[in-house]
């Protein structure tokens, strides 16, 4: 009954397609991680806490990221979302989720939830792919495209995903999900393999349809440069395109372009990876936040631990809001995240 009046509600604010709104239904969304604000018959206010792991400082953390996020027309501008928003907060606490994630709806949705501790930490980078004329897919490789579940092939995604440092990872069901929604949109997967090394894959690529008449990478990864750009020359080839616009990581030389936001829940948890990871930092911090008592006082980091105490120590203190000390870890790190369903 439950998941019938969350959908409803979906469909009531949010403009997606049957399909893609069977699609979520079906395989994301369940009554386990939804949380929710009931009124009468009705489900005024709903949101998905989507589990997720993520690379960060050496570690594999769990962490929980907000879809689905609405309130009914009737009920908006009321505070309805910053109350559930702060009741997933707590949840997460308790089941250990060290940060939660979320990727904004709308550009202004940015400081609605700056306003309950978010901060803009995933930046994505847009680049253009063009084809080389003179360039063929020489003897030593060879391409397959699938748009179908293999665990060897979820194996090599994982295996290549786990090398990037501070990054929303994706779990083999997560995967299957990101396929579905893939075959939805009419897209593919294109892998390049090595020659006599049939059950190797040296680059794989997430090629969905872009407008106008144009392709998409969502996501690229290769064990090279070289066999990057090889994969790519030939989706064009095979496409009869020139172009290929990309999504990656920003370069240090690029701030790209705001994705996504990430919260802390756990404020120890968290400063005892950075310390451990930066044990030459020395910070005494005072941390507020408005929605998660259980964060608030004072941390001391220093030769790689960090301490917590009720009580404020000698010496000055840096006073900083959920919100900026998420900044202030994480901005550094340049996070990544990518195939998520937004």
């Amino acid at each position: 009954m439950m998941k019938e009046k969350v959908r409803q509600l979906w469909e009531r604010c949010f403009h997606d397609s049957p399909a893609f709104t069977d699609l979520y239904f079906r395989m994301r969304y369940s009554n386990e991680v939804n949380i929710a604000i009931p009124s009468g018959e009705s489900v005024i206010a709903a949101l998905q806490m989507l589990p997720y792991p993520m690379t960060f400082c050496g570690k594999t953390i769990d962490t929980s990221y907000i879809s689905g996020a609405c309130t009914h027309p009737d009920f908006r501008g009321k505070g309805v979302m910053r109350e559930l928003l702060a009741e997933s907060f707590g949840r997460m606490h308790t089941q250990g989720v060290l940060l939660s994630t979320l990727i904004p709806a709308e550009p202004w949705l940015f400081d609605y939830y700056t306003r309950s501790g978010y901060a803009p930490v995933f930046h994505v980078q847009t680049d253009i792919f063009t084809k080389d004329a003179d360039s063929i897919l020489t003897s030593d490789y060879s391409i397959t495209i699938t748009d179908s579940f293999d665990p060897q092939l979820y194996a090599c995604f994982e295996q290549k995903m786990q090398h990037r440092p501070c990054c929303i990872q994706h779990t083999a069901e997560d995967f299957k999900v990101i396929l579905a929604d893939l075959r939805l949109s009419g897209g593919h997967i294109y892998l390049l393999h090595p020659m006599q090394q049939y059950d190797a894959t040296a680059a794989m690529a997430f090629v969905y349809p872009d407008e106008p008449n144009g392709l998409l990478v969502g996501e690229l990864l290769a064990d090279s440069e070289e066999e990057a750009r090889l994969l790519l020359q030939h989706i064009c080839q095979m496409n009869g395109q020139t172009n290929l616009r990309l999504l990656c990581p920003v370069s240090k030389e690029r701030e790209g372009e705001k994705l996504g936001m990430a919260r802390i829940i756990d404020v120890h948890a968290v400063l005892q990876l950075f310390a451990a990871t930066h044990p030459n930092i020395e910070w005494n911090l005072t941390i507020t936040d408005e929605q998660l008592d259980v964060n608030n006082g004072y941390y001391y980091l220093n030769n790689g631990h960090c301490m917590k105490s009720a009580k404020r120590l000698t010496g000055s203190h840096l006073a900083l809001t959920i919100s900026e000390l998420t900044t202030k870890i994480l901005a550094p790190q340049h996070p990544y995240m990518s195939l998520m369903l937004n």
